[in-house]
Parts: C-alpha cells; structure tokens; sequence
C-alpha cells in the first residue's frame, strides 16, 4: 500500500505581492453574493475556476457542462501565460493562520499541505465523522474531470501524540515566509519545505474536519483515473495549540414557539435555571457544561440553562439510537431532547438557522425575528475522533472548524 502523505510539486501564483486578491475561502462557504465579490477583486481570483460560471450562450451540453469547460480552459490559460507557476521539485507547504475567536482572542493555527491517498474508507487509514450527500459531489467530479487538479484542500486532523507534527511546523514557521496574504481578518503566512524527507509525516489514521465531499470526490475520481491516487490535503496536529473548534448554534424561527410550551417536558430530563441578568451567557454555559450536557435557551424575554440531570438520559430515546461516541456529545443530545422538542411546538413550518457566534445567535432572537435560540458548548475534537473511530457519524452542523483553509495558496495537478 503506497505512503499515506507524501510530498508534491506545488502549483502557486506568480504574483504573491497579489495574493490577498487571488484566494477565496472554500467553495462550500461561499454564497453567490460573495462569489462575485471574490470574482471582482481579480480576474485571476481562484473563484473563476473553483466556483465557475457559463460563458453567455452557454454551450453543446447546457450551461453547467459549459461552467466546468470553462473552468478547465480558464486554468489553461493561467498555465500558458505564467499566472501560476509549478514549483521544480517535490515539496511540503507549512501554513500558519492568524485569526480572532468570536470572543476576540487571537489564536495561531499551523498544519502542513500534502498530498494524501485518495483511497476511500475501507483501509480505514482516513477516517470521515460526517455524513455526505450526491449533489456536491457531482459538482466537484465534474469539475476535478475538467481541470484534473485539486484547486483546493480538504483539511485533515493527525492525533500526533507524540507531537513530532506539531513541532516540525512550530520549527519551520519560525524563518521568513515565501508568502503572506490575507483574507477577511485572517493573516495567512507560507513556507516551501524543500527537503522534505527530513520532516516527520503523520501515520494514519487521519481523521476528516471539513472536506468529507472532496475527500469522496478524489476517491472517486482515482478510481477512474488511477494516476490520480491522491489529493491536496492541510494536516493540522491536534497537538497544535491553535486548533480551535466552535459550537454551531441553532436558531429557531417560527410562531407558536414559546418556551412555557416546552419547559414541562425538558424539566423531565434537565434542572432549568434562569440566567441572571448581567451574566455573560458564553462563559456561564463552558462553566455549567464542563461536567455534563449544558446548554442555553433564549426567547426574546429570557435566558434560561438547562443542565441535564444524572442518569436522565431516556436510553430508549429513538433518535439517540446511535454509538455510545454519538450518544454522549451533547449536540446529540440537545438536538433531540431540545432542538426537536422547539420545532415540534408551533403548527408553523419552522425555519433553523446555524450560527457560531452566540451574540450573534442571541441578537437575532432579540433583533431579528428569531423565535428561540439554542447556545451550545463545542464538541471536543477527541471526540470527533471516537464518533470517527467507531464508524459513525456526527449529527449534521456539530463541528465549526476555524478558520476555514484558503483556496488558492497552492494548487495540486493530478
């Protein structure tokens, strides 16, 4: 079985003093709004080919067969007239990120890009924590048959017990970089390892943090084209100090929402405490949650903690039927006893907004028309890990990983 990381000959914009102008963040977070403002910073902006559009007229095979030919001859284009440049030799590409929580802290994130087996599951060396859906992935196929390149990374965790991953990119993001940019609050620095057999590459297993979609794409695609047994990976060390995962929190709209509907049930299975005016909600929910399933409920008069009581959890509940990994994260837990319970209480069709910032959260059921919001703690990333390990899956929107990894910084023909 070939290596599980190794290597690659990097593709990169010629023009780094340009580079702030010419990444975008991953196609899955963009929204059409800020396709075109990403597309208007540079005709050479990465969107062009990650998010392309139909020429006017379209094509032979409809508009979208048109969008991914389009991008196929945008990305030649930019070979033959030197806007991206192949570096000469194999190399690894250490980054760093340098970006504020919600809360206003300031967190480094260090990883290292490399090229992965694109081998699916079943050897078990990557391991997925999400559930996957065919509509992306048929987008991103087409896309990786026109341009037969990774235009951007998927974004793997190592656990680096030993921490020899997260000393190497420690060590080398202590020289000058080759690159920097920066790209919505967030400082971006780069640095070409140019020997790279004498940096330590992770053992498997990997796990995925975002990327399940590209991950399955590029498995799919060697399986077509077995020279392309790889794919462009970020390898973050869960040793690294600035691996920082947010809580994504739910935000409920809808009439006939109100708590007093539901506060008999949840006094089944949680102590409810009102939140004292003047607390603030972020620091009392990590304190409250440190030792059991927490989270914070808020309509538009009142903020309330439930802390759920020892030995409540209803171990018949049919939607926490899952593996012991599954049932003991709190976002599968809150999401059936709590977020079920709110949709459920109004005959109106209820709309769910996820948010990472829970002022924010807060500020639209203050603000903006929101019925109920719904604060959690984070999931921890061991366990992500254990729900990975155990073969099975997160419910959807359990994990925020920040910040998301740049498109663009380096390309990786296949």
């Amino acid at each position: 079985m070939a290596d599980l990381v190794a290597p690659f000959q990097g593709e990169r914009y010629a023009a780094v003093e340009r580079l702030s102008y010419l990444i975008a963040p991953p196609y899955d977070v963009i929204d059409p709004a800020e396709r075109a403002r990403y597309a208007a910073l540079d005709a050479d902006n990465i969107v062009h080919v990650m998010l392309p559009e139909a020429l006017p007229g379209g094509g032979r095979g409809g508009p979208d067969d048109d969008r991914y030919r389009v991008a196929g001859e945008r990305l030649a284009a930019w070979r033959r007239n030197g806007v991206l440049r192949r570096d000469s030799q194999p190399a690894l590409y250490v980054l760093a990120q340098d970006f504020p929580l919600p809360t206003g802290e300031r967190l480094t994130r260090r990883g290292v890009f490399a090229a992965v087996a694109a081998e699916g599951y079943e050897p078990r060396r990557i391991r997925p924590h999400e559930r996957t859906h065919a509509g992306p992935k048929a987008d991103r196929l087409a896309l990786m048959r026109a341009t037969a390149t990774n235009i951007e990374s998927i974004f793997l965790l190592a656990p680096d017990r030993d921490r020899a991953l997260a000393n190497a990119v420690a060590e080398v993001s202590q020289g000058t970089p080759d690159a920097t940019a920066e790209l919505n609050g967030v400082g971006i620095r780069l640095w070409i390892v140019q020997n790279p057999t004498r940096f330590p590459l992770p053992p498997s297993p990997l796990y995925i943090a975002d990327g399940h979609h590209r991950y399955e794409t590029a498995s799919a695609y060697a399986q077509e084209n077995p020279a392309a047994d790889r794919v462009l990976a970020l390898i973050v060390s869960a040793q690294d100090p600035g691996l920082a995962v947010l809580a994504t929190h739910r935000v409920i709209f809808g009439t006939g929402r109100e708590l007093e509907r539901v506060l008999p049930r949840w006094r089944e299975w949680f102590d409810v405490q009102p939140l004292a005016a003047g607390r603030d909600p972020v620091t009392t929910l990590a304190s409250v949650g440190r030792d059991r399933t927490a989270c914070l409920v808020a309509d538009r008069s009142r903020v309330l903690a439930l802390l759920l009581k020892p030995g409540a959890l209803p171990d018949r509940l049919p939607s926490l039927a899952q593996s012991t990994a599954v049932r003991d994260l709190d976002v599968a837990r809150i999401e059936s006893l709590v977020v079920k319970e709110v949709l459920g209480a109004g005959t109106s069709t209820p709309i769910v907004r996820y948010v990472a910032d829970a002022k924010e959260a807060l500020g639209m059921v203050q603000h903006g028309g929101a019925a109920v919001a719904v604060l959690l703690n984070p999931a921890k990333v061991e366990q992500v890990f254990a729900v990975a390990d155990a073969g099975d899956v997160m419910p959807p929107k359990s994990t925020y990983f920040v910040p998301k990894v740049p498109s663009g910084l380096v390309l990786r023909p296949v």
